[in-house]
């Protein structure tokens, strides 16, 4: 891989893991409503779910997905259905370690297993796949060498939102501030459902 290359892919990754999205909104307000040790299981899940599915694609996943269209707005209509429940749930959270989104137990398994689900993960994995790996002699190779990057990016992004989260805690617990907070996050993830769509209409077009 050229040095060309891997420039391109980091500025991909950077942009891609450090602009919010279902994760990183969700890291950000687990930590704000429980604390950071409470909100670690989602965030080392990540990196975990977006590996295997980052290593499915590569290894021909990806095709299947792109070439049966059932499949794939199965994944999209059970992604965005899965983001705007969530969102539901954050809109109503008002109370530190009363909130909703205790009661929605998004753990390590539940994170690993929401990246199957975040079509935003699946857009990623499937542009580096076509991008970096595809036709390519290489491509095992390449292949070992994005994928802990990626991984990598998928863990430090998460942190960085679920630090930030945890650091507005105590000043959010007081009046409206948790309520407004929340809302916040739940319009986060119902732009990003809106930006899904809207991507996808215009890769359809």
């Amino acid at each position: 891989m050229t040095s060309s290359e891997l420039s391109a892919l980091l500025v991909l990754a950077t942009v891609s893991s450090f602009t919010p999205g279902p994760n990183t909104t969700l890291s950000t307000a687990m930590a704000a409503n429980h604390g950071l040790r409470h909100a670690l299981r989602f965030v080392l899940a990540v990196p975990v779910g977006w590996g295997i599915l980052f290593a499915l694609c590569a290894t021909g996943l990806g095709s299947l997905v792109v070439a049966w269209p059932p499949l794939r707005w199965g994944i999209v209509v059970l992604g965005n259905a899965y983001l705007l429940w969530l969102a539901s749930r954050l809109w109503r959270s008002g109370i530190l370690q009363q909130a909703d989104i205790s009661k929605l137990q998004v753990g390590f398994v539940q994170g690993v297993g929401l990246q199957f689900l975040n079509i935003k993960a699946w857009m990623l994995a499937l542009a580096i796949v076509a991008g970096w790996i595809a036709g390519r002699d290489d491509g095992a190779e390449r292949t070992l060498v994005l994928l802990p990057i990626m991984v990598a990016y998928g863990f430090v992004s998460n942190l960085t939102y679920a630090v930030a989260g945890s650091m507005l805690r105590h000043w959010l617990a007081h009046g409206r501030r948790l309520l407004m907070f929340n809302r916040g996050m739940s319009v986060a993830l119902v732009a990003t459902v809106l930006w899904i769509l809207n991507s996808l209409r215009q890769t359809a077009a």
